[in-house]
Parts: structure tokens; C-alpha cells; sequence
């Protein structure tokens, strides 16, 4: 019987524009206009008060099972989905990620609770105090994709369960007592862009597994053993840092257990099988091995007298080459290093002691010229620093190098080369290498490559007319990333301190802006200080100018410096209204201190969308670099890893959001964010 409805109520609301088809089918049905009104707003009335009863529960039952020191301001009385920390999909009907970091969380993940969030997405419980296992019921979370554990206290073996979810894009398990091995299993996950166990105790070797789509991978500082497999020797170094017994890939190479063996020759068979007959064709056998070995050790010499011969030629016509003449001098000015008494320091030999005063090579190079080429090459100054002058040398053979020629070196030939070796020696993606170098009395060079897209400073504070292109954040964030890495390798694994951090150090490739750091470990040249140069004045810490001694600590405050240096597009002490210029970590402390506004970021980053929480991090990264107190300011290894926190949620958000369109059709219109890997740093908002 239908439902009667008094005339004189008001009317009802008009429906929602999706509803309209129901109304027509209850037309079509011969119904009312009223009944088919009555009908959408029961419908609506149930869409509003949609809530995931079910997951509501098992939110409160591990709420209620674990403490934690800031309490959840989750009402039972509200929607789950509108915790904080709690988010649904589109109709309100299940959790889709649950990010519950830094709360304080201490304790074990109580069993029969987050395991029954059977639609989750993203679930986040780094920088807390848990401890034990992982629930085996993990493995019924199959929709997961991003599982963040980082900077807990977690231990036992490899989640074995955590392999079995198939579509896990990100997987961080850093910093916490797991130990045993990493099973091969983890090949199950192949959808895997990012694996993250560094600072555990897993041990064993790494299996030869790695997903095509891996892009971020660290073992670092655990107790694994044996050669990296070749699918992972793509990482760098510091991926693998930390382990002791590792080796091969971008480590040093493996050692064999044993020597490799000459084969035997095969010696005819015996037809009078006698004791005596034996001896006989044994003595043989070795006449005839001790013959053929001579020949080839013979030919051998005379080889290397060939090439010994050979070499003496090609050098005696390099020496009696003649002097550019006046069409090659149109080129460019000629290198010049000094006086005659310099040029006859040339003859010679090498570094140890065969000779004096030639052009040193580092192995593997690949350069084949020697200081008569450098001599004659077309020069061009690229600029004057605190340490020296820089030129670009274009040799006649078309090779193009950087040349430093240094000033008020203060140590003697010994010390300077016993550095110089130091820096030479040192193999790092993101530290410029040293290639050759060249000491006497009166002048003293360094060779390095020539980067053809200059230096950070050129890029940021060159002409900003109309024809300039604005350095994006992309690019910003990508040239901090990649000069926080090379220093931290410098600081990890060449134990230096860099000393000399500016803008005008880091310098960048053409084609990627791909960012190396240049000048590093210089400072023992000069008697351990480096006069006081205004252009770098601002990039120095406090202590630094009373000390004149640099250390780790420093060399992190002169990172914050060039961090904000990158996000303001200001200069350290650049020439304002007066002639001191601008402290700039002290002017962007009090811009802060006011009102946290726009007005710190450069102009050029504002007119970007969708960037303003990134930079806001990086900005805190940089404020936590410059305290005032050494101590108080972060190692780089964990600038780094900050940075690449960053770094990483572009990447995640576009693999995750292709994931999400994938694997749900197209019919999912939101994709839960990602989590970072790290919290804020300590003393920022």
C-alpha cells in the first residue's frame, strides 16, 4: 500500500543530480512523484551516515590496547573518518590509510586489530616506541601498498607475511632490531619501487632479487655478508655501507678462496703401463711445459721493451713540439704557470721519486695529455675563489678540463701531496674527482673535469631578465639531494671535513643538473684555515670565525646556509641597502618568527602549484642545520635521509596513483597520499 503524505508538510529538498535516474525508474513504475522524493531521501539519509562500523572497532581496539604518550583525539561519537590520522575511501564505508607517526606509541601491535582493516592502503606507524613482531594476521592487509615501520624498536626475523602482499609499491623497515636473514621471497613483491632495512641486524647474504620497478633500495649498517648480487649493483655505495663482509658491485672487490688453477695438459695415453716408463714421459711432460713457458715469457719481455721504446718516442716528439703560433693564440690566451725556472722544473719523473714535477695522474682517468699540452692549451678565466683562480683549458686535441691554480699554499711538497693523494682516491657519484696535479716551487695545479652547466651560484643569481628559465623545484630539490649525498660520502668515507661550502662549489651537469661538489678537503693546504673571504663570510659558522678551524659540525651549517640559499634565491651577506649585506639563516629566523609567510621563498618557486608543503620541509631542515650550537644540528647522513623523504613523495604519489588506477579500473577518483619516512626535525613546527 503506498505511504501517504500529508499536502500541508513543506516539500522536500531537491536530490542530488545522481539520483535522478531513481526517480525516473519509480515513474516508470507507476509510483508517485512523492513516493519516488521519500524514496531518494532514504537513500541520501543512508549515504550521509555511511561509517566502517567494522573498522571503527578495530581502530578503537588498538587505540585502547596500546599507550601512547599524545593522546588520540578520536571521539566515538564522530565518524572514524574524520580522525585524525584515519582516512576513508569515497563513501565513507571502509579505512583506506591509517598514519598514526610520532604519537608515542609504545609497546607491541596487539594481535586481532589492524589486521581486520582489511581495504587499507597506506598504513604508517614510523618514529614510535613499538616493539616486538609483526602480526602474522599483516598478511591479510592484501590491499596495501605503502608500510611505513621506520624508527621504532621493532625486532625478530624478516615478516615473512609481509611478502605475501603482492601489491606493496613502498616497504620501510629502517631503524629498528629486526635480524636474521631477508628472504628470498621479498621477489614475491614486484611491484616493489622503494626497500628500505638499513640500521637493523639482518644477516646473511642479500638474495639476487630485484623488482623492475626499484628505484630506492638500502642495506646499510647491518651484518650482511658475501658478494652483492649483480641486479643490485646499481646502487650506490651507502647502500651497502656498514657491512662489513660485504663486497663486489660498488664495493671493493671479492677476494677468491682460491687461485685459479692453469689447465693440465693432457698428456697420451700409456701404452706399457711400467713404473720406470711413467717417470720417463713425467720428466717429459715437464721439459715440455718449462720450453713453452720460457717462449712466452721471452716474447713477453720483448713486448714490454716495444712499448717501453715506443712510449720514449711519442714523449721525445711531444717535448720538441712546437710553440702555438699565432692562429692557434686566436683561440684563446695560453696557459701560463710561471717563469722559465718554472718550465725547467718539467723534466723529471713521477711522484715517487723517479723523477720530479710532472703532470700526476690518478689511475683511471682516462686523460693522455701531460703538462706541455697543458701549457699550450687556449685558457679562460671562470673565476677567482678563496682558494685560487679557475680556468677552462681547452687542450689542441679537443680535451676540455678545469685547471686550479692555487694560492698561498702553505705546506711543503711531502704534505701537499700526501693530500692531494687523499682527495685523488676518493670515488663518490656526487664529489667531483680530482684528476691529475702538478707541484713545484712557484706554482701549484689541480685538474679536475669541466662542467659544462657552471655552478649553483651562476644558476641562481645570474641575470633574471625575461630571457632567463627559472630554476625549478624539481631541479632545486634534486641539486640539494645530490650535494647533501656527496658531502655526506665525504664526511663518512673520506672521515674530511669539506671546509669550503658555497653555492659556487656545487656544479652542475648540462643535461640533468646533476650536481657534484667540488674544492673539498683543501684546507690542510693552507696550514688548516682559510683566510677570511667576503664572499664566503656568510656561509661560515659562528664558530668557525672565532676558531678558524673547520669541522663536520661546520660544514653542515654551511649546508643550511646554501638550503636556504636555494629556497630564498638570496646570496649570504649579498649588498642590500647598506654595505654589510644580509646574515641570511638570522633573516629568515625573523621573518619566521613573525608570521610564517610567503615572503621567504624565492619569486620563481611561488608561481609553482602544489610545492608548498615541500618546501616548507626542506625549509626546517635547513633552520635545524644552522643552530647556533653544534651539537644541536644534525649529522649529514641524516640530512640526507631527510631530503630524500622530500624527494620521495613525487615519486611515490605518481607510481602509487598508476598502481591505484590499475588495480581498481579506473573507478577510484582518490588515491590516499604518501607517507614520508621521516618525522620533522627536532625544534621546527
Amino acid at each position: 500500500m503506498p505511504v501517504q503524505i500529508p499536502l500541508n508538510n513543506p516539500p522536500p529538498p531537491p536530490p542530488p543530480q545522481h539520483f535522478h535516474p531513481i526517480i525516473l525508474m519509480a515513474l516508470i513504475r507507476n509510483q508517485t512523484a512523492l513516493e519516488a522524493v521519500f524514496f531518494l531521501l532514504l537513500l541520501s539519509c543512508r549515504w550521509v551516515h555511511s561509517e566502517p562500523t567494522q573498522d571503527k572497532q578495530a581502530l578503537l581496539d588498538f587505540v585502547s590496547r596500546v599507550p601512547h604518550e599524545r593522546r588520540l583525539q578520536w571521539n566515538e561519537s564522530d565518524s572514524a573518518c574524520e580522525w585524525v590520522g584515519v582516512g576513508c575511501d569515497v563513501t565513507n564505508s571502509s579505512v583506506y590509510y591509517l598514519r598514526l607517526p610520532g604519537v608515542g606509541l609504545v609497546g607491541e601491535i596487539p594481535p586481532n586489530t589492524l589486521g581486520r582493516l582489511t581495504q587499507l592502503r597506506v598504513l604508517s606507524l614510523r618514529s614510535n616506541m613499538l616493539s616486538g613482531s609483526i602480526p602474522p594476521e599483516f598478511s591479510q592487509l592484501i590491499f596495501l601498498r605503502s608500510l611505513y615501520l621506520q624508527g621504532n624498536q621493532l625486532s625478530g626475523e624478516f615478516p615473512i607475511e609481509i611478502t605475501e602482499l603482492s601489491r606493496m609499491i613502498r616497504l620501510d623497515l629502517s631503524f629498528n632490531n629486526f635480524s636474521g636473514p631477508i628472504p628470498f621471497s621479498i621477489s614475491n613483491l614486484t611491484h616493489l619501487t622503494g626497500l628500505f632495512l638499513e640500521n637493523n641486524s639482518f644477516s646473511g647474504k642479500i638474495p639476487s632479487v630485484a623488482p623492475p620497478g626499484l628505484v630506492d633500495f638500502n642495506v646499510a649498517n647491518n651484518n650482511l655478508n658475501g658478494s652483492i648480487p649483480s641486479v643490485l649493483a646499481k646502487f650506490p655505495a651507502s647502500a651497502f655501507a656498514g657491512n662489513v663482509d660485504l663486497c663486489g658491485g660498488p664495493l671493493p672487490p671479492c677476494n677468491p678462496f682460491f687461485p685459479s688453477l692453469s689447465p693440465t695438459p693432457t698428456l697420451p695415453p700409456i701404452l706399457t703401463p711400467t713404473h720406470k716408463r711413467h717417470k720417463k714421459l713425467s720428466a717429459a711432460a715437464i721439459i715440455a711445459i718449462s720450453v713453452v713457458g720460457g717462449v712466452l715469457l721471452l716474447l713477453l719481455i720483448l713486448a714490454l721493451i716495444f712499448l717501453l721504446l715506443r712510449k720514449k718516442i711519442s714523449r721525445e716528439k711531444t717535448t720538441k713540439a712546437p710553440k702555438p703560433d699565432a692562429a692557434s693564440r686566436a683561440a684563446g690566451p695560453v696557459l701560463d704557470i710561471g717563469t722559465s725556472s718554472s718550465k725547467e722544473d718539467i723534466t723529471g719523473g713521477s711522484i715517487d721519486g723517479a723523477g720530479r714535477n710532472k703532470l700526476i695522474f690518478f689511475n683511471g682517468n682516462g686523460y693522455s695529455f701531460d703538462l706541455e699540452d697543458l701549457l699550450r692549451a687556449s685558457a679562460e678565466v671562470l673565476g677567482k675563489g678563496s682558494v685560487g683562480t679557475s680556468y677552462k683549458a681547452v687542450l689542441e686535441e679537443g680535451t676540455t678540463v678545469v685547471v686550479k691554480r692555487l694560492k698561498d699554499v702553505t705546506v711543503g711538497k711531502k704534505e701537499f701531496e700526501q693530500q692531494i693523494q687523499i682527495i685523488g682516491n676518493l670515488k663518490n657519484e656526487n664529489l667531483l674527482p680530482l684528476r691529475a696535479f702538478y707541484f713545484s716551487k712557484d706554482e701549484k695545479l689541480l685538474v679536475c673535469d669541466y662542467m659544462p652547466a657552471g655552478s649553483l651560484s651562476a644558476l641562481l643569481h645570474g641575470s633574471r631578465g625575461s630571457g632567463r628559465s627559472p630554476l625549478d623545484w624539481d631541479s632545486r630539490i634534486k641539486i640539494a639531494s645530490c650535494a647533501a649525498r656527496g658531502l655526506a660520502d665525504l664526511h663518512a668515507f673520506g672521515n674530511l671535513p669539506h671546509g669550503n661550502i658555497k653555492s659556487s662549489n656545487v656544479l652542475l651537469k648540462q643535461d640533468n643538473l646533476y650536481a657534484y661538489v667540488s674544492d673539498y678537503g683543501l684546507n690542510p693546504l693552507f696550514s688548516g684555515t682559510i683566510p677570511p673571504n667576503h664572499r664566503i663570510t656568510g656561509y661560515r659558522a659562528p664558530e668557525v670565525l672565532e676558531t678558524k678551524k673547520v669541522t663536520f659540525k661546520s660544514d653542515v651549517y654551511s649546508f643550511g646556509v646554501l638550503i636556504l640559499e636555494l629556497l630564498t634565491g638570496k646570496s649570504p651577506n649579498q649588498p642590500s641597502s647598506g654595505d654589510e649585506g644580509i646574515d641570511l639563516p638570522r633573516w629568515v629566523q625573523s621573518v619566521v618568527r613573525e608570521e610564517w609567510t610567503a615572503e621567504v621563498f624565492d619569486v620563481e618557486l611561488m608561481r609553482q602549484h602544489n610545492v608548498e608543503e615541500e618546501m616548507v620541509q626542506l625549509l626546517q631542515i635547513g633552520m635545524a642545520c644552522v643552530a647556533m650550537v653544534p651539537d644541536q644540528r644534525p649529522a649529514m647522513q641524516e640530512v640526507v635521509r631527510m631530503i630524500g623523504e622530500i624527494n620521495r613523495d613525487h615519486t611515490d604519489d605518481a607510481l602509487r596513483q598508476s598502481s591505484d588506477d590499475a588495480l581498481r579500473g579506473g573507478s577510484d577518483s582518490q588515491t590516499p597520499p604518501t607517507e614520508p619516512r621521516t618525522s620533522t626535525p627536532s625544534g621546527t613546527a
